[in-house]
């Protein structure tokens, strides 16, 4: 896990501090871990992504997409003691006038699971984009054999809201895709604004 603190680098840019993560842009600086992240086979395969190598290139160029992308905020998580970057958590197709979003995550650095970061950061990232934003319907998706994922999104207030049955495919194993939603009228959280309003 790469440490900024000790590399004689500067701190990463922070945008969002919780407890335990915090969640800032994301930077070229970090291409080597988002390419280390995105060759990790098992951390692929709990974010439903397809399993294949990642170049250097690719990754480089799925940066540029997601910074460049004027319907896109993606962050990357870093675990507040040490500003490691774990992860990254995202709120995309963002439709401004119907007040909607996609949000997904993931917590790439597999030492740090079940350790409640995701937990944290997604409830950062709701609070961003209602309060922030203005967001009031933020859904997302994953398959049935994430439970993990499941738990922590039903803590943090979504709803499950239908499946897509047998629509996910692992192997020989079969999974449904599974949808759920939070809305800015039901979102509490226990940790302070992610930005105080005036």
């Amino acid at each position: 896990m790469a440490d900024l603190t000790d590399q004689g680098t500067s701190p990463p840019i922070i945008n969002i501090v919780g407890r335990r993560v915090a969640l800032g842009p994301m930077s070229h600086d970090l291409l080597p871990v988002y390419h280390r992240w995105a060759n990790d086979f098992d951390v692929e395969l709990m974010g439903g992504e397809i399993v294949r190598p990642a170049t250097m290139e690719s990754v480089a160029a799925d940066l540029e997409h997601y910074t460049r992308s004027r319907n896109r905020v993606h962050f990357t998580i870093f675990e507040t003691a040490a500003l490691q970057p774990i992860g990254w958590v995202n709120l995309r197709d963002i439709d401004y006038e119907h007040r909607t979003a996609t949000m997904g995550i993931s917590i790439n650095e597999k030492s740090q699971w079940g350790r409640g970061y995701g937990t944290e950061a997604t409830m950062l990232i709701i609070d961003y984009g209602f309060r922030i934003l203005g967001l009031h319907n933020i859904m997302l998706d994953t398959f049935s054999g994430n439970l993990r994922a499941i738990n922590t999104y039903l803590r943090v207030g979504f709803r499950e809201i239908g499946r897509r049955r047998e629509a996910h495919r692992i192997g020989s194993r079969v999974y449904d895709i599974v949808f759920m939603e939070c809305l800015a009228s039901e979102f509490t959280t226990p940790l302070p604004p992610v930005v105080e309003v005036p």
